[in-house]
């Protein structure tokens, strides 16, 4: 049973413009269904060569920042309960890029999808490692969306 439908349009900063897609979040009775389909995304031809990037809803706002860090403004990772890094709320699996295109959909129950309207997504640079404290190591950030409620 589907409850609420929400959605994030990604759009990268100045280091790598291209990057768009959205991600779409649908509440249901087991949790909030999440799918994401980004474009553009940095890689390097080969097989050994694939791009690991970190993926997280972070607590702020905004897609804005300052001069070391366009994203600023969007805040730390989202965790409502101050969890340890990787059970935070905002803590997603990783995005696999395939030639520039990463599709992922997940189920999780770590957020009410009405605790996350209005909040930013980012996409690192970097992997999660999923163990350094208090966010993963996952780099710059590069690209960002905010969620908002779908009518």
């Amino acid at each position: 049973m589907l409850l609420e439908l929400a959605r994030a349009e990604i759009h990268g900063g100045k280091k790598y413009p291209r990057i768009r897609g959205n991600v779409n979040f649908r509440q249901t009775n087991k949790g909030v269904l999440i799918t994401s389909k980004i474009y553009n995304l940095p890689y390097e031809i080969g097989k050994c060569n694939k791009r690991i990037f970190g993926f997280h809803i972070h607590e702020g706002t905004e897609c804005s920042g300052n001069s070391q860090d366009e994203f600023a403004n969007a805040k730390s990772h989202y965790n409502p309960n101050n969890c340890v890094h990787p059970a935070h709320a905002g803590d997603m699996p990783s995005l696999f890029e395939n030639k520039g295109y990463a599709y992922m959909t997940f189920l999780t129950d770590r957020f009410k999808l009405k605790d996350v309207i209005g909040k930013a997504i980012i996409i690192h640079s970097m992997p999660d490692d999923f163990t350094s404290q208090p966010s993963g190591n996952s780099g710059e950030k590069i690209a960002c969306g905010i969620i908002n409620k779908v009518f």
